[in-house]
């Protein structure tokens, strides 16, 4: 159940939004193998005075952020980040300008599917990859 929200200080085009939240997501179901129905990516688009960013980075600096369950290997959240860093490049952000935190919970710490802890819900795909 990856979440994402990814976080820029410029105005875009709607096609440009589009292709922004499209390279996050399909990074995220490729290199977590999750499907794509259980994912979640927001842009929020803020004013530069209210996203302060590294002073050489200027309008392009992103941060992405992503929830997910705990249990993926290293060798899996090194793929996940270079998979969103060459999608958001083919976005023109800089592999330099872009910042990724990957926060990870236990399952018993997510509601899902009519509340239910996602620990007693069979998810239909692994986690421990």
């Amino acid at each position: 159940m990856p979440t994402a929200a990814i976080e820029i200080r410029r105005n875009c085009s709607p096609e440009e939004e589009t292709a922004l939240i499209d390279a996050v997501q399909t990074a995220v179901v490729e290199a977590l193998r999750v499907p794509l129905w259980t994912t979640s990516v927001r842009l929020f688009v803020h004013e530069a005075r209210r996203f302060v960013g590294p002073a050489d980075k200027g309008d392009r600096y992103t941060l992405v952020t992503l929830d997910c369950f705990i249990g993926r290997s290293l060798a899996t959240k090194r793929v996940l980040y270079q998979a969103i860093t060459h999608k958001l490049g083919l976005c023109g952000i800089p592999a330099d300008h872009l910042k990724i935190l990957l926060r990870e919970a236990s399952r018993d710490n997510w509601a899902i599917r009519g509340g239910l802890p996602a620990s007693d819900v069979a998810l239909g795909y692994e986690v421990d990859i």
